[in-house]
């Protein structure tokens, strides 16, 4: 004996197969209009998905930036303060100024504070760089060979200098990517000679690119030559440059003195960088009477990013999502427009039998459709448009697995929520009045 539950089942989804095929034909008759309405989901979908692409790929390469200076490094750099100019007792146009960091405020960060794991100290000389007849000016660093190690910056070619070279003060040097490509841009420059002043220093490697990372590494980087970086031991910047840095200017001659350009100061664990930046802050300030320096946190950049990214997704996605918004009007209107001209075959359909849950069905149907249709095409176009993004402006865009599901759970949404007081207004129709409809 068959079960009537089965029977009841079987019936209802062959009502069911019956009233989405009224549906899709429906749709089908009138398929311009319906092409037109789904744009409006399409258009919302694709923005969805490509607007959080766009700002998830700015995004990456803003923190990616932060990540590469160290996530673990305190930055210090000295910083000219402009009343420190100094006239000489005489009169003269001469003066020195003395500023910055100290090998004092070195010992100190390392002798004082126990969550410091490492520290580098630099020295940065602005000056001419030559091959033959090749000139660029450039950052001149004088470092130490764990420089690789601490900043995150990778070798490129050949090798950085060693400890040896370091304390026999040999006139070795690395070139930064970028000025390779400026003083070398035919052959390798490993084993050749470059020329500061009057003396020539070997080179013995070249350093990974660093791009946009470097306007990011000191405020006496925010030109040209941030990028054109050479790299020497720190103890033959001294022997060859001095603690006194001296040019003129306008028939006068201005001196510097500043022992230390930059301290990098790297924390055991990232979570002791904030305990380690406070601490260095509190030497520091002991230790200056004025703001002669500048600290940086690469790690609280970071999280500031991560915050910033946040509030830039959600303002990106609620403005795509007032399109879709758009569209589901668009679909309501359409819709409603719908069910004044099918009027008669409302009655006609409620006459032979069609109860009110039938008609709902079958308008609520149509707008799924049409929202689905609609999110699909949208989902299409949404990871199109980013590869043509990256593909054309070379920018980087990252199309996040859950935003496409969104985009579409949201279409889907859409379509049921702005079907559903159509499909009401539908049903509740006299049966008689609408077989009188013209």
């Amino acid at each position: 004996m068959a079960n009537p539950l089965d029977h009841v089942s079987q019936v209802s989804l062959s009502r069911l197969r019956r009233i989405l095929r009224l549906g899709v034909k429906s749709l089908w008759l009138h398929g311009l209009r319906s092409f037109l309405t789904v744009l409006g989901i399409v258009f919302g979908v694709c923005s969805v998905i490509a607007m959080l692409a766009i700002g998830e790929g700015a995004s990456f390469e803003a923190q990616q930036q932060i990540r590469n200076l160290g996530s673990e490094n305190i930055l210090l750099h000295s910083v000219k303060p402009p009343e420190d100019r100094k006239v000489s007792d005489s009169g003269s146009q001469s003066f020195v100024l003395q500023y910055g960091l100290t090998r004092l405020d070195l010992r100190r960060i390392e002798e004082t504070i126990p969550g410091v794991l490492l520290t580098l100290p630099a020295r940065v000389i602005k000056d001419y760089v030559w091959n033959i007849s090749r000139r660029e000016d450039c950052n001149i660093v004088g470092t130490l060979p764990r420089y690789p190690l601490v900043r995150n910056h990778g070798i490129a070619q050949g090798r950085f200098f060693t400890e040896q070279e370091m304390a026999s003060r040999a006139t070795v040097c690395v070139l930064s990517a970028e000025l390779v490509d400026s003083l070398f841009p035919l052959d390798s420059p490993l084993g050749r000679q470059v020329r500061i002043g009057n003396n020539y220093y070997q080179i013995v490697g070249v350093m990974e690119s660093r791009g946009s990372v470097a306007a990011l590494e000191g405020p006496q980087e925010g030109n040209r030559s941030a990028l054109h970086r050479i790299f020497i031991p720190l103890e033959t910047a001294r022997e060859r440059f001095g603690e006194v840095y001296m040019r003129e200017r306008s028939g006068s001659m201005e001196s510097e003195r500043v022992e230390l350009h930059e301290i990098t100061v790297k924390a055991r664990t990232t979570e002791q960088v904030r305990d380690v930046a406070e601490a260095v802050r509190t030497v520091l300030e002991h230790g200056h009477k004025k703001k002669d320096y500048q600290m940086m946190v690469p790690l609280e950049l970071l999280r500031r990013a991560e915050r910033t990214k946040q509030i830039f997704s959600v303002v990106l996605g609620s403005i795509a999502a007032i399109s879709l918004l758009v569209g589901g009007i668009g679909i309501m209107n359409i819709m409603l427009a719908s069910v004044t001209e099918r009027t008669r075959e409302i009655g006609i359909r409620r006459a032979l039998g069609a109860r009110r849950r039938d008609i709902v069905i079958q308008f609520l149907a149509e707008t799924v459709l049409l929202s689905g249709a609609g999110g699909i095409l949208g989902v299409a176009a949404g990871l199109t448009v980013p590869w043509l993004v990256t593909h054309f402006s070379g920018m980087r865009t990252i199309v996040m697995l859950w935003a496409p599901i969104m985009a579409f759970s949201i279409s889907a949404l859409v379509g049921i929520l702005f079907g559903i007081y159509p499909a009401l207004r539908a049903a509740r129709m006299d049966p008689v009045e609408a077989l009188r409809h013209e």
